[in-house]
């Protein structure tokens, strides 16, 4: 399995708080962009999940920001993917960077532990964006996505097992993984989509 930099999302309730936490039970830098006012379906995200906010109240914007600051998207739904979800997927094939679907109605979760590890490590994933739908919209979620993302980097001989976690600030006009610097765009790599 390779090395992780670090894990990204929204905040939004669901997938994006499933990866998250997963991040902080194991260690692992997290960090990403959230709406302006830390806005979420059930109100401010909590302060414990280290986001910075857009200038903008709106869920496309940091949708957008976190899909081009990741090395690759992974989103996750209960079917076919919907509002949020297919937003991220159409802006990962826009900007032709790296992405993944897990529907977990088709998938089970040790099936979708094997799928996301393997594409990342085909992908060369160091900074993983988590989506996918939200709590209200898939009950159960975010408690499925924290075991498959958990489970996905918890091997005991995974180089991330030791790090201690800490807010991740993804790529800095200085460079990438840095604490301190603006976001940048990244470029894209071509469209290398999967479901």
């Amino acid at each position: 399995m390779r090395q992780i930099a670090g894990i990204i999302s929204g905040g939004q309730t669901g997938a994006d708080r499933g990866g998250l936490e997963a991040a902080m039970e194991l260690g692992i830098p997290h960090g990403g962009w959230c709406p302006k006012g830390r806005r979420a379906e059930d109100g401010a995200i909590p302060r414990k999940y280290r986001l910075k906010q857009t200038r903008s109240p709106s869920y496309p914007a940091r949708t957008e920001r976190n899909v081009l600051v990741s090395d690759g998207t992974v989103v996750f739904t209960f079917g076919p993917p919907e509002a949020g979800s297919a937003l991220t997927l159409k802006l990962a094939r826009k900007h032709g960077k790296p992405f993944l679907h897990v529907d977990l109605a088709k998938r089970s979760p040790a099936a979708s532990t094997e799928r996301l590890r393997a594409w990342i490590d085909q992908e060369g994933v160091a900074i993983l964006n988590v989506a996918g739908s939200r709590e209200s919209d898939a009950v159960g979620m975010q408690a499925m996505v924290w075991r498959i993302v958990k489970a996905s980097f918890r091997d005991p001989g995974s180089p991330c097992s030791g790090e201690s976690g800490g807010r991740f600030a993804p790529r800095t006009r200085r460079g990438r993984g840095r604490r301190t610097g603006r976001p940048l765009s990244a470029s894209g790599r071509g469209p290398r989509g999967r479901s």
